[in-house]
């Protein structure tokens, strides 16, 4: 799923997934690659002083966007799980956001500020829209320590707590943003209670085990970049605009009203 477009934040090489993997996402894959075709966006780097994203790429404005196809086999991939701490929403909302993203990429930190506020209030309070996190760490040690830390915070119900502190303002990427110490001091501001707990999360393997599988998951598909997004199985690639979603969350709604529709 990779895109040239200067809003996502590309890893370096994919790994190879399972023959099983492979058959059950064949077409996924296919639609991935035509959102990476749809995204070759209208870019305008940002001539100002005053950039948002500090780390180490110029900012940059995107155009509009229609997001690819949807895949039947890409809406199966909705956990739904009530239980989730990593997503917010009913578990039977109408339409699922499932978001593959790095705490370290300055575009997922403009995607949490400026355009998860807006769904928030306008789709997922409402009963319309689930969104659902997957880790997916691509820049090394801090980007993994990171993913670890809020899969430990949602053990105590703070992942969400937790993402808003991480993503509270653009940070310089593997500069100690994400060392143990200031994770800690993340996770404290976040009001994570027990902290030798979150530790003890972070250093388990159940840890790892959940951000792996959310990694292979993204690579199984095509993901090669941060942030990557699936609105009821239809791609989005980038830090797109705000009215992007709301087009795509929209549409998804009415198709997802008329299917259930026809069911009865």
């Amino acid at each position: 799923m990779t895109a040239s477009t200067g809003s996502t934040e590309s890893t370096g090489s994919t790994p190879s997934p399972s023959r099983r993997n492979r058959r059950r996402t064949v077409g996924a894959v296919a639609v991935l690659a035509a959102a990476a075709v749809t995204a070759a966006f209208a870019l305008t780097l940002d001539g100002s002083d005053a950039r948002e994203e500090k780390a180490g790429e110029p900012a940059a404005v995107t155009g509009s966007a229609d997001p690819a196809p949807a895949d039947a086999g890409l809406l199966a991939l909705a956990r739904r799980d009530g239980s989730d701490p990593l997503a917010v929403g009913r578990a039977d909302a109408p339409v699922v956001l499932i978001e593959y993203s790095d705490f370290q990429c300055p575009f997922c930190g403009r995607f949490a500020r400026e355009t998860k506020p807006e769904l928030l209030r306008s789709y997922v309070d409402k009963g319309i829209l689930r969104i659902e996190w997957r880790n997916f760490p691509i820049f090394g040690e801090e980007s993994e320590r990171a993913a670890l830390a809020g899969w430990a915070a949602g053990r105590q119900k703070k992942f969400w707590e937790f993402h808003d502190v991480a993503y509270g303002k653009p940070r310089e990427r593997n500069t100690g943003a994400f060392d143990a110490e200031n994770v800690i001091a993340m996770a404290r501001e976040a009001g994570i209670a027990d902290i030798e707990r979150f530790q003890a999360d972070m250093a388990s393997d159940e840890a790892r085990s959940a951000v792996r599988a959310d990694q292979e998951e993204g690579y199984t598909l095509g993901v090669t970049s941060t942030p990557a997004f699936l609105v009821n199985g239809k791609p989005i690639l980038g830090a797109q605009p705000t009215d992007t979603f709301e087009e795509a969350v929209e549409s998804a709604a009415k198709t997802a009203k008329a299917a259930k529709e026809a069911g009865r």
